[in-house]
């Protein structure tokens, strides 16, 4: 099923995004994670991708498995990242004949010690440019962009920043998915600076609860220019314990997803970093009922 058409007759949504591990273990710990979600019934789920050839393999096998093995909605990523347009074109043309028909558009982030983004050659600068060659050459399929509430880390401009935004829309970006944020109100401001530039698509909420200290600064680290809000630190680095620091970052978690979909977000699109427990304890401590769209 097409994620437009999802997000067009379910309000909210709730979704999951899953990487492709490195390891055999990795990929056992993946699969015992989401034989513990799927009972939760999600819209839909994502797969990350990486720009390497075997990183981008395991992410064209863990898409085709979930689609042929499970009836769960699936959304693959695709980046500009070390891709010439012939070879985007022959990754979606594989992903077109397995019946993947939703697409996450991304620039993507250079590998590992190259510096700053450099575009590929015979490939795509921006994700705008990536979401124009799909819709040109696969104009069936459904493609989602990212979207910055706190900011993008390499456009301080924030006028600018949804200049860029819009023109991924209007290359014919079908929705949004937003990176993860601490303070609903950059995601409520974030949607009302959409609209005012007349971006009308569904923009759906990425949440990462924080589970450790250590994580919480590799969020920092990876998501330049992450906010975290002087209470959410207060509580985790008051936290005398590992446990107390995972049952506050789920409780600050908690009460960002009631707060959105009480104020009629489209969507929650949770970062599970191919765990359960902390999805699985804000689906409870909401009281979420497997497959209900609504919060008791």
């Amino acid at each position: 099923m097409l994620l437009r058409d999802i997000l067009a007759c379910t309000r909210p949504t709730f979704s999951f995004e899953f990487f492709p591990p490195k390891t055999d273990t990795g990929w056992d710990h993946l699969f015992h994670t989401m034989a513990d979600l799927m009972p939760l019934k999600p819209s839909w789920v994502s797969v990350t991708y990486g720009a390497g050839g075997s990183t981008r393999e395991n992410t064209h096998r863990l898409v085709m498995r979930l689609k042929g093995q499970t009836d769960l909605t699936v959304v693959s990523h695709l980046t500009c990242v070390e891709s010439t347009a012939s070879d985007i074109r022959s990754i979606l043309e594989r992903y077109s004949q397995g019946g993947i028909e939703n697409i996450l558009a991304l620039r993507g982030d250079p590998p590992a010690g190259h510096g700053r983004w450099t575009p590929p050659q015979d490939g795509f600068a921006h994700a705008a440019d990536l979401v124009a060659f799909i819709k040109s050459h696969f104009p069936s399929m459904c493609v989602g962009v990212a979207g910055f509430p706190e900011g993008h880390p390499e456009t301080p401009n924030r006028l600018k920043e949804i200049e860029h935004l819009k023109a991924k829309v209007d290359a014919g970006a079908d929705y949004i998915i937003t990176q993860l944020f601490f303070d609903n109100r950059d995601y409520y401001d974030f949607c009302e600076r959409c609209a005012l530039s007349g971006i009308t698509v569904p923009i759906v909420a990425g949440i990462m609860p924080v589970v450790t200290v250590k994580g919480m600064e590799r969020m920092a680290e990876l998501a330049a220019g992450a906010r975290f809000p002087a209470a959410l630190l207060r509580e985790v680095y008051g936290a005398r314990s590992p446990d107390e620091v995972e049952s506050a970052g789920i409780r600050w978690a908690t009460e960002q997803v009631r707060d959105l979909v009480r104020n009629g977000a489209c969507g929650v699109h949770f970062y599970t970093l191919n765990n359960a427990r902390a999805t699985l304890r804000i689906y409870d401590a909401l009281g979420i009922q497997a497959g209900r769209q609504s919060i008791p």
